[in-house]
């Protein structure tokens, strides 16, 4: 069982910065892969982007290709999602999730077992 909780959700105008943090207790961090979703209001729950065991592997939905960055440190057990150059379109509940999904299924809710409960960005003009 691991337990997940996301911060550093926030309002921020359009072309900011924030950095989400995903803090990890429970079973050992560096066992699962993290990944991080979107929801906005109306919509499905999206991919964002995952980040293998040891980190050295990232992967990225179209949308936000270079500009979010994904790390992890699993000395701390807390993952991070950097994210730059946010735009109107960036504003949803984002949420950090675990799991060992294969690689086809990396961009699946149903890919990982564990998620936080959400943290909030709002992205004004």
């Amino acid at each position: 069982q691991v337990q997940l909780v996301e911060s550093g959700g926030g309002l921020v105008q359009a072309g900011g910065s924030l950095r989400l943090s995903c803090a990890a207790s429970g079973r050992t961090f560096s066992s699962y892969i993290m990944g991080w979703f979107r929801q906005a209001p109306g919509k499905e729950r999206e991919f964002v982007g995952t980040i293998s065991r040891n980190g050295g592997t990232t992967y990225y939905a179209d949308s936000v290709k270079g500009r979010f960055t994904i790390s992890r440190d699993n000395a701390k057990n807390t993952g991070f999602l950097q994210m730059n150059n946010l735009n109107l379109e960036d504003t949803a509940v984002y949420y950090c999730a675990a799991g060992s999904p294969r690689l086809p299924d990396i961009g699946r809710r149903g890919g990982y077992d564990y998620w936080g409960q959400g943290t909030q960005v709002t992205v004004s003009s």
